[in-house]
């Protein structure tokens, strides 16, 4: 699926060498799961993890979602964004499914981390949106990279995904990565009155389909 030309596909980082470090069951209120962590080749854990359903080595056509970590969302029920209403979408599609994962990676604000994440607020509360904000503070208005994404998926040994995304940039990344991205699956929350403006924003200014 090709990208618009308005949005920008930043080359993936080089990330060889990734493996599963552990993995555990994970009974949750949503049903049986199993958490996955991974280990690079020089021996550093990551902080990512998976969230797997089903037995995936060859699996196709693998319901899957890469999912931002978003602390004031995800944790907190935030109203400002759609964070936590898209996890828990997943979360659903996944237990529904024969063979699921979600991805959980750990870039907070977009890349920029939860401290710049609360300044980017407080810009947004005197009338900047996310993109301007972000870029008030120095920062690209993603700066977000799926090449983890496409190793952790590499080292569960799936041979293609579907994708539950509104962002491209996650489709360009995964392919960059040389994960088969079998075709896009919509994943949207219905807005609310707090987080209309942001989700305007994600629309207009950084290319999601919704």
């Amino acid at each position: 699926m090709p990208v618009p030309h308005s949005l920008s596909v930043r080359a993936p980082k080089v990330l060889r060498g990734v493996a599963v470090f552990a993995r555990a069951r994970l009974p949750s209120r949503h049903g049986e799961f199993e958490i996955v962590s991974f280990i690079d080749e020089a021996g550093r854990t990551l902080d990512d993890v998976a969230i797997v359903r089903g037995e995936l080595g060859g699996a196709a056509e693998v319901t899957t979602r890469i999912h931002s970590e978003c602390l004031t969302g995800d944790v907190f029920g935030s109203f400002r964004c759609d964070c936590r209403d898209q996890l828990e979408l997943a979360i659903a599609r996944i237990a529904a499914s024969e063979t699921g994962i979600i991805l959980y990676l750990r870039q907070e604000g977009r890349g920029i981390g939860i401290a710049q994440k609360v300044r980017a607020y407080q810009l947004q509360q005197v009338g900047l949106d996310t993109v301007e904000a972000n870029l008030h503070l120095g920062f690209d208005d993603d700066l977000r990279d799926y090449s983890v994404a496409a190793a952790m998926l590499h080292a569960l040994g799936v041979s293609s995904v579907v994708l539950h995304t509104n962002n491209l940039r996650k489709i360009e990344g995964l392919r960059a990565g040389g994960v088969d991205v079998h075709r896009r699956e919509a994943i949207i929350a219905p807005s609310r009155e707090q987080n209309a403006g942001y989700l305007a924003t994600k629309r207009d200014k950084s290319g999601h389909l919704l």
